[in-house]
C-alpha cells in the first residue's frame, strides 16, 4: 500500500513535532510512507535515512504566490505529480479544502483529513486527535529522531560540558537579547569548562558575531556554515540545550537532550508541553497557560531562573 502524509505547516520545529504521528502512520500500514512538506522544514535534511519516509515531495508555495504550486493551474500542476505516484490513502495534517481537492484530483481513493475550515487549534493536541482517531490506536507526542551509527561520529571530550544555544527564533519577539545569552555562558563556564555550540543560521550572523567578541569566544563553534544534517550529530552528543522556542530546540529534544526552552511570545501549551525533555521558563508575571504568540514577554525572563534551572539540568 502506497500511504502520502501531507504536512503543509513551516518550519523544522513544525515537522519535528509531527514525527510521532507520521511514524505511527507508518507502522500502522507497514510500510514508509512519502511526504508532502514544504521546503523550510528542512525535512529531507531532518529525516534523511528515517526508515518511515521513503520519498519527500517539496511543497513549493509562497508568500507572494509565485510558488509553483500556487494558484488554480499550481493545484492542478500538484495533483498531477501526486497522481502520477498512484498513491492509495492520504492523510492530510491541515483543515484546508485545497489538500483535500488536490488528493482527489489525484484519485486516491482513501482521504483522512482533519475538519475542514479549522480556525484555530493546538498543534499537537490536533495532530494527536486526528492520528489516534484514524489509526484507532494510542500516539504518543514523544518524537524520536533517529541517526545512524556513522553519523553519530562527534567525539567529545568529558573535561566540558557541552551545551547547545539556540540563539536564532522567527523573529525578535521570540528571542531573548543576546548579551543576556552571553552573560549566562560565561557565568556557567566558571562553574565548569564549557562549550557551546551557537545554533544559529547565515541570518544570524549579528548574534554570533556578539559571541565571538565575548570572553567564551574560544569556547564556541558556530552552526552557521553547517547543513542542518551536519548539526544533528554535534547536537546528539551535547549535554544540554538552552535556547528560544526555536527549530533547533524541537530537534534538540527529539535527539534526546534536556532542553531548557525560554517561551518569550508563543504558546507553551503548544510547543512546550508535548516532550518530557522539554523544562520551560516563562515571563515574570506568566504562567505556562497564559503564554501566547502575543505575549512579547522577552524582557521579563529571568536570567536567575534560566541560570538556576540550567545548572540543575547539567548537574
Amino acid at each position: 500500500m502506497k500511504v502520502l502524509v501531507i504536512q503543509p505547516k513551516i518550519g523544522m520545529g513544525d515537522m519535528v513535532i509531527y514525527l510521532p504521528y507520521i511514524h505511527a502512520i507508518s507502522k500502522k500500514y507497514g510500510g514508509p510512507v512519502s511526504l508532502l512538506v514544504k521546503d523550510n522544514s528542512r525535512a529531507d535534511e531532518i529525516l534523511e535515512g528515517d526508515k518511515h519516509i521513503d520519498e519527500i515531495i517539496l511543497l513549493d508555495r509562497t508568500k507572494n504566490n509565485l510558488g509553483k504550486h500556487d494558484g488554480i493551474f499550481g493545484l492542478y500542476r500538484l495533483s498531477k505529480t501526486i497522481k502520477n505516484k498512484n498513491y492509495d490513502k492520504v492523510f492530510i495534517f491541515s483543515s484546508s479544502f485545497r489538500y483535500l481537492l488536490v488528493s482527489k484530483l489525484a484519485k486516491i481513493k482513501d482521504i483522512h483529513q482533519y475538519p475542514l475550515f479549522l480556525k484555530k487549534d493546538n498543534i499537537v493536541t490536533s495532530a494527536k486527535t486526528f492520528a489516534e482517531k484514524e489509526l484507532n490506536q494510542k500516539v504518543s507526542t514523544q518524537p524520536i529522531l533517529n541517526i545512524s551509527k556513522n553519523e553519530n561520529k562527534e567525539k567529545f571530550s568529558k573535561d566540558f560540558k557541552h551545551l547547545c544555544i539556540g540563539l536564532s527564533a522567527s523573529g525578535p519577539t521570540k528571542r531573548w537579547d543576546v548579551n543576556k545569552y552571553i552573560d549566562l555562558c560565561e557565568k556557567l563556564n566558571e562553574n565548569f569548562p564549557c562549550k557551546f555550540y551557537l545554533a544559529a543560521g547565515k541570518n544570524d550572523s549579528e548574534l554570533i558575531d556578539h559571541f565571538f567578541k565575548s570572553k567564551v569566544r574560544k569556547n564556541c563553534v558556530s552552526f552557521d556554515k553547517l547543513k542542518i544534517k551536519g548539526t544533528i550529530p554535534i547536537i546528539k552528543n551535547c549535554d544540554l540545550y538552552i535556547g528560544n522556542d526555536t527549530g533547533w530546540l524541537h530537534i534538540s529534544a527529539a535527539l534526546g537532550l534536556n532542553c531548557l526552552a525560554l517561551f518569550m511570545d508563543s504558546p507553551v501549551m503548544a510547543y512546550g508541553k508535548y516532550s518530557k525533555n522539554i523544562f520551560v521558563v516563562v515571563p515574570e508575571g506568566e504562567t505556562e497557560e497564559t503564554t501566547t504568540h502575543d505575549t512579547l514577554g522577552k524582557e521579563k525572563i529571568s536570567f536567575e531562573k534560566v541560570y538556576k534551572k540550567a545548572i540543575e539540568l547539567l548537574n
